[in-house]
């Protein structure tokens, strides 16, 4: 296949083309789908040891020029989450909304001492940054960062490998956040990721990103994965894709993503949305998304109906994959609300083939996270 030249290409671009990755378009990059071992090896290898992503084609945000205090007041404007309370070198998921309460993007907020950093969507990058510019640009510096690269290395044994590289991570918790220096190539790096196990997600100059790679590469428990087995890996884990999962016509609460309201904003308000919000919050919503396990092989994937007995459609499937860990297909999709208790049985179409599901609690596969 041919790429549409005007695509945009990460630092680690000639890597990935090296390595043998099938490249394809997504969010404006050429990005890794898949290396030759292929998604189901690379799947079970993050799983069982450890996958280097490169995820640079993510935007990084700063919010400087004010005590993070008031940049934290600054932000909260914008997102239901409680950022005032966040502790130096912690970091927290959150979603920006819109005013009928739908999620403009979701992105995960860190203390970085003096300032703001936030890891945004690729897709949604340059709108989150015109946004934040629009509404926070008068009270404080907005920087979308340039020529720096992000890293998630994911999977149980990605500890021992950063300790290797001269980082002791041992005290840093899930979603804590830190500057290190990895084989003497200096980072801000965040324990967290989007696979549901221990891994760290690593922000490097893109001048330094190649060096790091390649040292990363060359320990026998790290392979390359690609956006493929990210795909399976967090839809096992249960962690929604903005623009499938979860989008501006969803509200945090549809999607199940009511705890990022933090209690004190639920009496405070004062965030973009807070009507459609907070009423959703006291009553069911119309809609949920849920989890869906679904007989035989043939996954389940966006668009695809979900039917009742009858055979009237109640839903509409926005993720699905054959999960390697089940060994079955797996699914999230949003249903109307009476539909939504597990063990429900429902069905879904996929190539007119009616496919008996069954509501499953999320996540599928138990999340594997550090606690200290």
């Amino acid at each position: 296949m041919t790429l549409p030249s005007d695509l945009q290409k990460t630092a680690l671009y000639a890597l990935h083309v090296e390595l043998g990755a099938k490249m394809v378009p997504f969010a404006g990059y050429s990005m890794p789908v898949q290396y030759p071992t292929g998604i189901m090896a690379e799947h079970q290898h993050t799983r069982d040891k450890v996958g280097l992503f490169d995820v640079s084609h993510m935007g990084q945000i700063q919010l400087l020029g004010k005590p993070v205090q008031e940049l934290a007041k600054l932000l909260e404007t914008l997102v239901p989450s409680d950022i005032q309370i966040l502790k130096p070198q912690r970091q927290r998921y959150t979603v920006l909304t819109n005013a009928q309460g739908g999620i403009e993007d979701d992105l995960i907020v860190a203390h970085g001492g003096d300032h703001l950093h936030l890891v945004v969507n690729a897709s949604n990058k340059k709108a989150d940054y015109e946004l934040l510019e629009k509404y926070l640009g008068k009270h404080c510096q907005v920087k979308l960062l340039e020529n720096v690269s992000l890293l998630a290395l994911q999977g149980p044994l990605s500890a021992k490998i950063l300790q290797r590289l001269g980082a002791d991570l041992t005290t840093l918790p899930f979603m804590g956040y830190r500057s290190v220096s990895l084989a003497s190539i200096p980072c801000m790096i965040s324990r967290s990721g989007y696979t549901g196990e221990d891994g760290f997600e690593i922000s490097v100059a893109d001048k330094n990103v190649l060096s790091l790679a390649e040292l990363i590469l060359r320990f026998p428990e790290v392979n390359p994965i690609g956006l493929g087995a990210r795909d399976t890996l967090r839809l096992e884990a249960g962690l929604c894709l903005h623009g499938q999962d979860i989008s501006k016509t969803t509200t945090p609460i549809e999607a199940g993503l009511e705890w990022v309201v933090s209690k004190a904003r639920r009496l405070q308000g004062g965030f973009v949305g807070e009507a459609v919000i907070l009423k959703q919050l006291a009553m069911v919503p119309a809609k949920k998304l849920v989890g869906l396990s679904l007989e035989g092989r043939l996954p389940a994937r966006h668009g695809n109906p979900i039917i009742d007995k009858e055979g009237k459609i109640v839903g509409e499937v926005t993720s699905g994959t054959f999960s390697p860990t089940l060994n079955k297909p797996i699914a999230l999709g949003y249903v109307e609300a009476k539909y939504s208790e597990p063990s429900t049985p429902l069905w879904t179409k996929v190539r007119e083939q009616k496919i008996p599901a069954i509501i499953t609690a999320l996540p599928f596969v138990p999340h594997r996270y550090y606690r200290l």
